[in-house]
């Protein structure tokens, strides 16, 4: 029996990773990803379907990552959280927002793949998907403190989309204008400076 040569898997999946980054998928080439890692193309097939399961297969670590940070902002147990911590969650944090970045630096490549490069393939609506996912947490800590009477203003579901959009869109901007590190960190401060969630639903000061 024939053993795989899984050395093959790291040098074809950092090609592909280059190639998406530089021209998106829809202008990628399969044949320049298997030249450029030393593989034929009946290598690939061996592996993936096609070229939209191998940008799959690019993103795939960076997506687990991603949903690992979405289902903790979701999956809260509110029952547990003093009036203080819902309270405080509102407020810019500078090092927490910084710990966030941090996440993101780590898969900033493939982070970029989803945003931007990912037309034509299962995820080029990451974008929007992924500020939706955020909106449905805040919404459920915005209801949260309207319910303990801590948030004293009227949001509706749609104003709140328009805001994580907005927000989070400063987040996105960085590393699709592929900022260095010392700039996010600059980028943070501004952002916490200029985003007041606590004002905008309501929380006195």
């Amino acid at each position: 029996m024939a053993v795989r040569d899984t050395s093959i898997d790291p040098r074809l999946l950092e090609s592909a990773r280059k190639e998406f980054m530089e021209k998106g998928f829809i202008k990628a080439e399969l044949k320049t990803i298997c030249d450029n890692a030393g593989v034929t193309t009946g290598a690939v097939y061996k592996r993936y379907k096609g070229k939209q399961e191998l940008f799959c297969a690019v993103v795939e670590e960076a997506l687990a990552v991603l949903d690992g940070f979405v289902s903790v902002r979701t999956d809260v147990d509110f029952s547990s959280m003093t009036d203080d911590e819902v309270r405080s969650t509102w407020f810019m944090n500078e090092e927490y927002l910084l710990d966030m970045f941090k996440i993101l630096w780590e898969i900033r490549d493939e982070f970029v793949l989803l945003l931007e490069k990912s037309v034509g393939t299962i995820y080029e609506n990451y974008r929007h998907d992924f500020a939706y996912q955020m909106t449905y947490a805040y919404k459920k800590y915005y209801h949260e403190a309207k319910k303990r009477n801590i948030a004293k203003a009227h949001i509706t579901d749609d104003e709140m989309h328009v805001l994580c959009t907005t927000f989070w869109t400063s987040v996105y901007e960085p590393f699709i204008h592929n900022m260095s590190w010392e700039e996010i960190e600059e980028h943070c401060r501004v952002l916490c400076r200029f985003f007041s969630w606590d004002k905008a639903v309501g929380i006195e000061s």
